[in-house]
């Protein structure tokens, strides 16, 4: 097994989810971040159309996007439905994390399905995943709170085609997951020979 091999099976075999309550509040230079970002934009693309699109919010604009989060969840959850855990959650996941990235699959060429789109999106959100974990940050992909909801899409004055994939929120953790799979491998793979 050459040793490129061994590098990159271990990233991906020890890449796990951390929510940003258990982030230490220390934070990452932004030179790091624009790495990911770089990272980012090798993903695979169908005629270049390079979908992908993100907004980082870092220093104070953390805990604004949190805020601003948090009051749109209030302003379009039915006053029955609204639960104020759910929005002091929202708030608090700006409070430790050192960067949000908010992940867009922004449509350029209808040409192209939109399912290739997203997949060469989340391929770029992937990326920054994998990079993360090289680098020993924490990461969280959410697509909790109003993230999928029209009036996210419309904070970020997106077209109807335009989708959100998520938002990362990334930081330092001490926390280290145990990594597990519930479906055997060969249970999900059929060969034809």
């Amino acid at each position: 097994m050459s040793n490129n091999f061994s590098v990159l099976s271990n990233i991906i075999k020890n890449r796990r989810s951390t929510k940003p309550a258990l982030f230490n509040g220390h934070k990452i230079p932004d030179e790091q971040i624009e790495q990911l970002l770089e990272l980012a934009d090798w993903a695979p693309t169908h005629t270049f159309s390079e979908p992908w699109r993100f907004v980082v919010y870092s220093g104070d604009k953390v805990n604004e996007f949190s805020k601003q989060h948090a009051l749109l969840y209030q302003q379009f959850t039915p006053t029955e439905k609204f639960m104020q855990g759910k929005f002091d959650g929202i708030i608090s996941n700006g409070g430790k994390s050192s960067h949000i990235i908010v992940c867009i699959m922004k449509r350029s060429n209808e040409k192209i399905p939109a399912m290739e789109e997203m997949a060469a999106a989340s391929c770029a959100v992937e990326h920054i995943l994998l990079g993360a974990t090289a680098l020993d940050i924490a990461a969280l992909w959410s697509t909790g709170g109003m993230v999928l909801h029209p009036a996210m899409k419309n904070h970020f004055q997106l077209n109807e085609q335009d989708e959100i994939l998520g938002v990362l929120f990334l930081g330092y953790s001490e926390e280290k997951m145990e990594g597990k799979r519930k479906i055997a491998l060969n249970e999900k793979i059929v060969w034809e020979r």
